[in-house]
């Protein structure tokens, strides 16, 4: 017999951050290599921390502060931001409403899915076609030499043409993931199986 609470549990789970320790198994491979990288950025937090940190000491304790300390923290935390979308992707752990989704049957629910994600990949390849552009602008000065955009402060990093690279990437990233989810979606492939 079958217990009925089990897939409201289920359901509820979906919908919160509970239970998405594990890559989604729909997320394959890239899933799993996503996951991963996890790692990398969050490290990338926190030492953005502990450059914060270092930086209030510097110039409250010596009256010393950096010219590289807050553009250093905000290129890592950006990154880790836009990671955290193709995190979460793979994880399956993003925000959603699910007034309608908790509704649906499972086989209905396994056609929102591919939908879902199809639309989701879709979107994701507009964002990346926009993001292209913005690389190009970031990259390459109009007459056609490569340089890349700089903040224009005192230490003038390139940050701002790496972050624009690396959302392009990222686009690009999710566009594959998303494609990958909706074939294992539409294989059936069993979110309790791995």
């Amino acid at each position: 017999m079958s217990d009925p609470t089990r897939t409201t549990d289920a359901i509820d789970l979906a919908a919160t951050s509970e239970g998405v320790a594990r890559t989604a198994p729909e997320a394959g491979a890239m899933g799993r290599v996503v996951d991963r990288f996890g790692y990398l950025f969050a490290a990338g937090i926190v030492v953005a921390a502990a450059i914060l940190l270092l930086e209030v000491f510097l110039r409250y304790f010596f009256n010393a502060p950096t010219i590289w300390a807050h553009e250093t923290t905000v290129f890592l935390s950006g990154i880790a931001f836009v990671f955290g979308g193709l995190y979460c992707t793979a994880k399956n752990s993003h925000i959603r409403v699910v007034l309608l989704y908790d509704l649906l049957s499972p086989p209905v629910r396994r056609v929102a899915d591919i939908v879902i994600s199809i639309v989701s990949a879709i979107a994701s390849g507009f964002f990346a076609y926009a993001a292209w552009h913005m690389v190009t602008r970031a990259v390459v000065t109009p007459a056609g030499t490569i340089r890349l955009e700089t903040t224009g402060s005192a230490w003038s990093p390139p940050t701002p043409a790496l972050v624009k690279i690396f959302v392009f990437v990222v686009m690009v990233l999710l566009v594959i993931q998303f494609l990958i989810l909706a074939v294992n979606y539409a294989r059936g492939t069993d979110r309790s199986a791995k």
